[in-house]
Parts: C-alpha cells; sequence; structure tokens
C-alpha cells in the first residue's frame, strides 16, 4: 500500500475513527484502525480515497479521505498510536507505504515505523441502516448537549445512561433523565416518509461525541434499524469538505441500549401557579459564585419575592454565601432548593437572553426554560425538569 495526503486531512480523519477505540479492547486487534487505499479510475491529483475503519462490538466509526493512492491495499495499525503521531507532524505532505508487515510515514524530515497488526483477525463492520432523514448538524449538535446534561452516569443502570430518540412524522424529541433531573428537547427535522414513527435508547456519550464532530457539515443523515430491544442499530453520517483535500465522509453506528424508559411526559404539570424570570447569564455567574461554598451534598437556595431573587449557600459554622439580583415574579413569593450543579448545568446550555422557573410548589418539580424577552413567551422546546431538595425549616411555599 502507498499513498500520500495532506497532513490536516490525516489528523482529523485518525482522530475521529480513534476516538470510539475502546481503552482495554477485548481483543489486540480491537486496538487498531483499519486502512483501506483504493485508486480511481483514472484522473490526476487526488486520485483515490483512503477509508478509516475502527469498531469495539458495539460503535464503530469510518472516514474516507482523498489521497494520491499509488499502490491500493489494506492494513491495520495501532489507532491511539497513530494518533499521535499524526496530530504533531509538521504541516507538510504525509506518505504512507508498506514493507512487510511495516509502515512507513514520511512527513517532512520526520520518519516513523510502525508495526501492522494482523487485519485478516478484524472483524466486519457492521452495515450501515438505511437512511431515516436528515437533521442539521448544527442542530442536532445543540440539542444533544441540552438534554446530555441529564443523562445518568451509573452504568449498573444502562437505560439511564442514554438519550431516548422519537421520532414522529417531522419532529425529534431528545429525552435524558438521571431520576433527580430531567431534559427535554424538541427539534424539526427531514424525515424519509413523512409519517415516520420510530424510537431508539442511545448510549449518551456516544451521541454526545457524535454530534460534536460532525458539526463540519451542514447536514447530518440519521440511520435507524430495530427498536428498545438492545438489538437495533443507529447510524449517522456527514459529509466533509472543510478539509482541503478532504471528499468523502464521516459515519458512526452504535448499538441501541434496552430497557423500558421513563414515563416522562406525564410529570411536567399541565399549569404553573408561579413563574420567576431572570436575565440568563448574570444568573449563571451569581449562582457559580454562590455555589461555591457548597459541597456535593449541599443545596443552593433561591428566594424569590416581587423584583429580586437571592440566592444563599452554606450554613451554620461553615461558609456562607448570599447574593441578590433583579427578577420579574409571576405570583406569590417562594423559596425552593437545588442541587447547584444540577442548576449550574441547567443554566448553561440556556441560549436565551432570559431563563424562566415555573413552579407549582415549592415542594414539586420545577422547570427550566428559555425566554428571549420578557414580553416573549418560553421557548418550550427545551424544558429542564429538577427535583428540589428538602431543607429543614424550609417552607413547602
Amino acid at each position: 500500500m502507498k499513498f500520500r495526503v495532506e497532513r490536516d486531512v490525516l489528523s482529523e480523519a485518525v482522530a475521529w475513527t480513534a476516538r470510539s477505540l475502546p481503552s482495554r479492547p477485548a481483543a489486540p486487534v480491537l486496538a487498531g484502525l483499519v486502512f483501506e487505499a483504493v485508486e480511481s479510475e483514472g484522473g490526476e491529483g487526488d486520485n483515490g480515497s483512503v477509508t478509516l475503519s475502527g469498531f469495539d462490538y458495539e460503535v464503530s466509526s469510518r472516514a474516507q479521505i482523498g489521497a494520491d493512492v499509488t499502490e491500493p491495499g489494506r492494513i491495520l495499525i495501532h489507532g491511539k498510536l497513530l494518533a499521535d503521531i499524526a496530530k504533531s507532524l509538521p504541516n507538510r505532505p504525509v506518505e504512507f507505504s508498506t514493507e512487510g508487515s511495516k509502515v512507513l510515514l514520511s512527513c517532512g524530515s520526520s520518519r516513523f515505523t510502525l508495526q501492522t497488526l494482523p487485519v485478516e483477525d478484524y472483524p466486519a463492520l457492521p452495515t450501515m441502516p438505511t437512511a431515516t432523514g436528515a437533521v442539521t448538524a448544527s442542530g442536532l449538535a445543540g440539542a444533544v448537549s441540552q438534554v446530555a446534561i441529564a443523562a445518568g452516569r451509573d452504568d449498573t443502570i444502562p437505560m439511564l445512561t442514554g438519550i431516548r430518540v422519537e421520532i414522529e412524522g417531522e419532529k425529534i424529541t431528545l429525552v435524558a433523565t438521571d431520576r433527580f433531573r430531567l431534559a427535554v428537547r424538541e427539534l424539526q427535522w427531514k424525515p424519509e416518509q413523512q409519517d415516520m414513527s420510530a424510537t431508539s435508547l442511545i448510549p449518551s456519550k456516544v451521541l454526545s461525541d457524535t454530534a460534536k464532530a460532525l458539526t463540519g457539515g451542514d447536514w447530518v443523515t440519521l440511520a435507524l434499524s430495530g427498536g428498545e430491544a438492545g438489538e437495533g442499530l443507529i447510524g449517522f453520517e456527514s459529509g466533509d469538505g472543510a478539509s482541503s483535500g478532504a471528499k468523502g465522509s464521516r459515519r458512526m453506528t452504535s448499538r441501541l441500549l434496552s430497557g423500558e424508559f421513563v414515563k416522562y411526559r406525564s410529570l411536567f404539570p399541565s399549569e404553573y401557579n408561579i413563574t420567576a424570570t431572570v436575565e440568563t447569564a448574570p444568573f449563571l455567574e451569581a449562582a457559580k459564585r454562590v455555589s461555591l461554598v457548597a459541597d456535593r451534598t449541599s443545596p443552593i437556595k433561591l428566594a424569590f419575592t416581587q423584583g429580586e431573587v437571592t440566592l444563599e449557600a452554606g450554613a451554620g459554622d461553615e461558609a456562607q454565601a448570599s447574593e441578590a439580583m433583579d427578577a420579574v415574579l409571576d405570583g406569590e413569593d417562594i423559596s425552593v432548593s437545588f442541587n447547584p450543579s444540577f442548576l449550574l448545568d441547567g443554566l448553561q446550555v440556556i441560549d436565551t437572553q432570559y431563563a424562566q422557573l415555573s413552579f407549582t410548589v415549592a415542594s414539586k418539580p420545577a422547570v427550566l426554560m428559555g425566554r428571549p424577552a420578557l414580553d416573549a413567551p418560553p421557548q418550550e422546546e427545551f424544558r429542564y425538569l429538577m427535583m428540589p431538595l428538602r431543607v429543614p425549616g424550609q417552607s413547602a411555599g
């Protein structure tokens, strides 16, 4: 095998595929990336392509890049090592060639000799499911970032570590929960069939990493097969024309998680008795400052009165902090306490000038939404529900 490719093109492709490689592979070959070089049928310049693939039996990733291929071939190289090498190379064209069981890599005056792995032992990658529809890359990345904050981290309950994807016609709904908070985000997309209806449960980390990495293109194609029985697959594919010399795509697949998801819709109140609206950025900064004195088990208290909210944390002989700022309150005064991390997570993904907290009573879950302006309604496409913390002596509102 022999080919020549631009350094940035190679580095991006290797980084994309190597990110899904297991840190502790079940078999040595799973630590590798498959390189497959193919000559084009004719032409000058970038007369061929190279496909890089990685797989750990759960998640597969593939990147295709344009290259000047002079000798086609297929090899397996240690992925993490190659990723480290590729990002450190000088900004010069990179040349790959093989000699027996070794790969020779040269870039400018840099030379590396790497040992190949037995490519014949590498498992076949899963087949990409049939395309289900397409969504804007920026829209997907933004939506996933808003719901992923609420996904669980406890691997003993796999269902809670996933993001539920519900497809109904031209609308996608993403949902995640760790039982103490819940995030829901709706967005529009272009389905292949207008009456499309499907659900799937995707590992949150996989979906988050993929959505971030596919922002180079305008659109991301979703491909879904199976359902929530854990046997289905979801695939994502994006064209990548951002890199000089790149004329291929990025693709990944992931197995779906199993388990019956929380019946979350009934958790949202049909109406609210109290709403409080605060300017998002100052509120977030104040919450960050006050929460500095709160440990993981200590709450941050929000006391809303007409025209003002007071944030407090800490108690007794320990460090304490408080800060007051303007707020618009619709309803009776209310005091409520939250896990500081949960509150900060929610505020950090609100992308509007104002944030609105809606309550029934202080002891019931509160819902956080974005609000573009004080005279505009809240944006219900994103809703973040938080369970309040019970604090001795605090009024139930």
